[in-house]
């Protein structure tokens, strides 16, 4: 079963990402911000983030970045979720090596699947 990191300070996203997430059959663990972002990376090793921009602390920017620059985790398929939507967000978030970006408010189905079809591709 495919595990995914649901990264946001917003509890009621993150509830609702957890249930959605569960629902289409995967194992979810849960973030509230950077740091902790990063220590589930290491600790659960999901195969996929859900990843907020705005986080207390560390951005999700930054996570990114950080995790990009990790051989470990170089290719973690990263889903950035903001309400950031303008062009120079999403440009400096594909830029720094996610694999998605979805704006918030998003369509849950469209979101599930865009999670498939990003941890179907590493399938063999």
């Amino acid at each position: 079963m495919a595990r995914v990191l649901v990264v946001d300070d917003e509890p009621n996203i993150v509830l609702s990402l957890e249930f959605l997430m569960e629902q289409a059959g995967f194992e979810v663990v849960t973030a509230e911000d950077g740091e902790q972002a990063l220590a589930q990376v290491t600790d659960s090793q999901p195969d996929l983030l859900l990843l907020d921009i705005s986080l207390p602390g560390i951005s999700g920017f930054d996570v990114l970045e950080r995790l990009r620059s990790e051989e470990a985790t170089s290719k973690l398929a990263i889903i950035m979720l903001t309400a950031h939507g303008r062009d120079v967000e999403r440009e400096k978030g594909m830029a720094l090596g996610a694999d998605d970006y979805i704006t918030k408010p998003f369509s849950t189905q469209a979101l599930v699947e865009k999670v498939k079809k990003l941890l179907l591709k590493d399938q063999p």
